[in-house]
């Protein structure tokens, strides 16, 4: 299409817009990310504005989050609440002057009036449309001498033209609307605070928005928007409708039901930002190639709304566990390391034997295991950290291999000899040689003349006191030459007991 022409003509603008109403929902997370990401893409601006008008639905201390998400996530903006910028205030409810200057000049156009009826009267209106099943138009039945707007009646807008729309989407392209998408809508409510409708349009021109993102379930409103446009004789902005979220069974939007959380419950949970902003950039919206992990940096450069979706994009939690475990790899050993730590439970810090060392020994294993920090919660609340940290405790039972060939009679002292023979093994290894490859060469041979089940599961189960566990020369190597011969030479006396 033509957009990439006008880009290079005028200075990209776009915003994010949201109501501060104590959830950041992904959807609109993701809006924010395409709308800045096409900013900086071209070297724009990218705004905050708050769209704090419907006081009932306001949540105190909602701003804070939504700047605590976003900057998480390192979306960053020009200009907004916290930092200010050329078009302040950025909260619509410090603006209501700036809304009664454009009402004002609609008011003298003729193109504006106060609607002068009940909440009774309105609802009689509707009743008789639906008793004649025809749609409720406030049009219709618009007061031929309206009073003088004073503030405390709602303030409409006088659709001058009834005809069908027409209208560009950067994303959908040509879009049609039939006459009876056009009403006199409100402009500003009779508690003084605008709609939606005339705000946004308001503050977009204000702040000289040239690009808007928005969810689909606007296009229905996008006619009355167009008329506000030829009202006030102002240039269209472009629109870009973006694709719903579906659940996971594509059937439905995706919303609380469905596990949606907040975007910063995901966070706590241990989803890198870089992961989060991969996933969210992939629901609606494909790359030229076939590359599924793409850092902010990378997203930036290759965002394209001609790129986005119409239909809508799955909302898959597995999906962003495997694009988050991608992530982790790509962090460096450092800070693995640290990622680690922070999500090691207290209980498991307070162990004799836990060390910053040993974390850097464990971390490949932990990595493999993981998708997220809070799976390394989950492990250690299934003990299988414990053990890295003190000697497991266990049964001398268990030490036996299910399909174990040992000879029932005198399998304790059997058992027991197996494993002495196995640290006779381990201490012909030099410290410096003790790596899983030397200790499975020197293992080897002897678990096949034994029987690999009857030498690696009680070698294994001494280790780390578990049945499911990493494999004993991965442990013993980490555990080093005098840990697992101490933890072998306990397995023995425990036989003994």
């Amino acid at each position: 299409m033509n957009h990439n022409m006008n880009i290079n003509k005028e200075k990209v603008v776009t915003r994010f817009a949201p109501s501060p109403t104590g959830y950041m929902h992904i959807g609109g997370v993701r809006t924010a990310l395409y709308a800045w990401a096409y900013a900086r893409k071209y070297n724009g601006t990218f705004i905050l504005r708050i769209e704090d008008t419907d006081k009932d639905r306001e949540v105190k201390g909602s701003i804070n989050h939504i700047i605590e998400t976003l900057k998480w996530l390192g979306i960053n903006w020009d200009e907004g609440p916290d930092i200010g910028g050329p078009h302040m205030p950025y909260l619509q409810s410090e603006r209501l002057n700036i809304y009664k200057k454009y009402a004002n000049i609609l008011i003298e156009k003729g193109l504006a009036y106060a609607d002068p009826y009940t909440e009774e009267e309105l609802n009689a209106f509707r009743k008789k449309a639906e008793n004649e099943k025809i749609p409720f138009l406030y049009r219709n039945h618009r007061p031929e001498n309206p009073p003088d707007w004073d503030g405390t009646m709602p303030l409409r807008l006088k659709i001058k033209e009834i005809k069908n729309t027409e209208w560009h989407d950067e994303v959908r392209g040509t879009l049609k609307a039939g006459p009876e998408a056009l009403d006199d809508f409100i402009l500003i409510k009779s508690d003084g605070y605008p709609t939606y409708n005339f705000a946004h349009i308001i503050d977009d021109l204000e702040m000289g928005v040239t690009h808007i993102m928005r969810a689909d379930e606007f296009i229905s409103s996008v006619p009355k928007f167009l008329a506000l446009y030829d009202a006030l004789d102002i240039e269209r902005p472009h629109m870009a409708t973006l694709p719903p979220i579906m659940a996971l069974d594509g059937k439905k939007k995706l919303g609380k039901r469905d596990g949606a959380k907040d975007i910063l419950e995901y966070r706590d949970e241990g989803y890198l930002p870089e992961a989060m902003i991969n996933f969210l950039a992939y629901i609606g919206w494909s790359p030229e190639d076939e590359r599924e992990i793409l850092s902010p940096k990378e997203f930036v450069e290759i965002f394209d709304l001609a790129r986005i979706h119409h239909s809508g994009g799955k909302f898959n939690v597995e999906k962003l566990d495997w694009i988050n475990k991608e992530h982790l790899k790509l962090l460096s050993i450092d800070e693995q390391e640290k990622y680690i730590r922070k999500f090691i439970p207290e209980n498991i810090k307070q162990l004799p034997g836990y060390t910053d060392e040993m974390i850097k020994k464990i971390t490949p294993l932990i990595l493999e295991r993981i998708s997220k920090g809070s799976d390394i919660i989950s492990m250690a609340g299934n003990h299988e950290l414990n053990y890295f940290f003190e000697q497991p405790v266990y049964d001398k039972n268990s030490l036996f291999f299910k399909s174990s060939k040992i000879n029932e009679a005198n399998k304790y002292e059997l058992l027991s000899k197996y494993i002495n023979n196995v640290i006779l093994l381990l201490n012909n290894i030099s410290d410096t040689d003790f790596t899983k490859e030397k200790i499975k060469e020197s293992i080897w041979p002897y678990t096949e003349e034994i029987g690999r089940g009857d030498i690696l599961w009680p070698m294994r189960y001494a280790l780390s006191g578990l049945e499911k566990s990493p494999d004993p020369f991965v442990l013993s190597e980490i555990f080093g030459k005098e840990e697992t011969i101490a933890r072998l030479n306990l397995a023995i006396q425990i036989l003994r007991k």
